[in-house]
């Protein structure tokens, strides 16, 4: 599977940053983003191939809160390919996602969990029971999330969160008083996570 995406070629191979934009946003949105945090990175921002009314995304969903199963699947698998390909002869992978972009990489994760070495996963909504996955010990993950943020609603984030931990992982949980826009406290948490 091919994406067009946003490739910034650094310095250091043995870091590589993926970043997964929102719904109906695009490769550029968090791009320069993880090319100020880790400058010597290899980065790549792949664009979601779904189109939703116009937005683009990584799968589609049926309604707000309800995914296509079937499609996750497919689209998940091409993604991780994607990753794998692209992040070859990297020893620390870093996934960095928001929203749509958090969702798609989580999937990858639960599915594959030795693609990322680290998970940022902003506003993450995850709407399905995951199966075990110990191969998440270990596996250094922070979730940000609003503590109002009506579309990926608090619960189902503390259950993800608390999932993810029985699993091993390394859980940061990382809240803001507001919805699903991105806080500046986010960002600190993300520059203090990732640091």
């Amino acid at each position: 599977m091919s994406y067009t995406a946003q490739r910034t070629r650094g310095t250091e191979a043995d870091t590589h940053v993926f970043t997964f934009h929102g719904t109906g946003g695009s490769e550029t949105q968090f791009h320069g983003f993880a090319e100020e945090m880790f400058p010597d990175a290899h980065v790549t921002s792949p664009r979601g191939d779904v189109s939703e009314g116009g937005a683009l995304r990584y799968f589609r969903r049926m309604a707000e809160g309800l995914y296509d199963m079937d499609d996750l699947a497919l689209r998940r698998d091409a993604m991780a390919a994607f990753v794998r390909k692209e992040a070859a002869g990297s020893t620390r992978v870093i996934g960095l996602g928001y929203s749509n972009g958090a969702n798609i990489a989580a999937a990858v994760a639960l599915n594959d969990a030795d693609i990322f070495t680290d998970l940022v996963l902003l506003h993450p909504l995850i709407p399905w029971a995951p199966a075990p996955q110990p191969a998440l010990r270990g596996k250094r993950i922070l979730i940000t999330a609003g503590e109002r943020d009506p579309i990926c609603p608090k619960p189902q984030t503390q259950v993800l969160a608390d999932y993810l931990k029985a699993q091993g992982a390394d859980v940061t949980l990382h809240w803001h008083a507001g919805g699903h826009e991105i806080a500046q406290s986010e960002v600190a948490a993300i520059g203090a996570f990732l640091s």
